[in-house]
């Protein structure tokens, strides 16, 4: 009987990730017996030339995933634009699921479908990035017996993914960009006992299903410890029940978004919402400023007093609203020069 060995490799990127994924790439050598799959983030409408920074940058080919294709060792297959990247049966899946934290392909996708479906042969490494999606898809790679790698939080241009991942994952290796080649290497061919995790959770179960074939949330049997929350969906404005005691959430669509980045969503939102008001209160300002200008002596007494006294009121409330935003965006620069 053959040796038992970990085969898939499943990597997770965002902000900071290409220069990343271009070191693993280039540290992989040419008889790399595994296969590598990629999940970046990346708008839904972009051109991803990932596959062929990645097929430069190493000795692997690269290519972006097709729906239905075989997965074959010594390859490296990129997510495409706006679609989740599963595997099923040792082939690639592409879905349009629900995104995920904002995304799709999101990074979680891609790990709870490995997770499920290699169990104990995946290896899941999470990259640079913000936030923490990806955190919760490595905890299931290592709950069905696989292995976890991140990158050293103090190499990655942005530490927030890798952070994450190493505060719900006290097993996973941290290494360096350049180093992780090597260790993926290391990993692949070391001989492993095949004795198979636990059966998987009702929850991971869900969101698989959820992620692979659109199915709404709110049509399958909750759990028993699923609570309704007072929060909306920043994506379709619907209900969010919390389906993980670690706080990670889901709309009767199929949504998800973790906590830090429902936050950082709400935010945005907020900051959306004071430039409207912005816009609002200039508008406002011009056009009472013209009003007072505009009328005459025919005019109601104190009708121009009352336009101009309201041009002055909505100026100083735009010029307070512009200072606090210009200070907002200046203290975001910072955290993220910190991060």
């Amino acid at each position: 009987m053959p040796p038992f060995r970990r085969d898939l490799v499943v990597v997770g990127a965002s902000a900071g990730g290409v220069e990343a994924l271009r070191a693993l790439v280039s540290g992989l050598p040419d008889d790399f017996p595994a296969a590598v799959l990629i999940t970046m983030h990346i708008a839904a409408r972009a051109h991803s030339a990932l596959p062929r920074i990645l097929g430069n940058a190493g000795r692997l080919p690269a290519r972006s995933a097709c729906h239905g294709e075989a997965i074959e060792p010594g390859t490296v297959y990129v997510a495409p634009p706006d679609r989740h990247l599963l595997t099923e049966d040792g082939c690639l899946v592409l879905s349009q699921g629900p995104t995920e934290n904002g995304h799709r392909p999101a990074v979680n996708a891609l790990f709870r479908s490995a997770a499920l479906s290699g169990g104990p042969r995946v290896v899941g490494v999470v990259l640079s990035g913000v936030l923490d999606d990806g955190a919760a898809g490595l905890r299931a790679i290592v709950d069905q017996g696989g292995a976890a790698v991140v990158q050293d939080p103090a190499d990655a241009l942005y530490s927030g993914m890798p952070e994450n991942a190493l505060s719900l994952v006290d097993t996973a290796y941290p290494a360096r960009a350049a180093d992780l080649g090597e260790v993926l290497d290391k990993l692949v061919r070391m001989p492993l006992d095949p004795a198979g995790a636990g059966p998987p959770s009702d929850v991971l179960l869900l969101e698989d299903r959820i992620a692979r074939d659109g199915v709404r949330a709110g049509a399958l049997k909750p759990a028993e410890r699923n609570l309704a929350t007072d929060f909306a969906c920043p994506d379709c404005e619907g209900p969010l029940t919390e389906i993980d005691p670690a706080g990670r959430y889901r709309c009767r669509i199929g949504h998800a978004w973790s906590a830090e980045a429902l936050l950082a969503a709400q935010e945005d939102e907020f900051r959306l919402a004071l430039q409207r008001a912005l816009r609002a209160l200039d508008e406002k300002a011009a056009l009472a400023g013209k009003l007072a200008a505009q009328t005459g002596r025919g005019q109601p007494r104190g009708l121009a007093e009352r336009y101009a006294a309201s041009a002055r009121e909505a100026a100083g409330a735009a010029e307070t609203l512009r200072r606090f935003l210009l200070r907002a965006v200046v203290e975001d620069d910072e955290a993220r020069g910190r991060a």
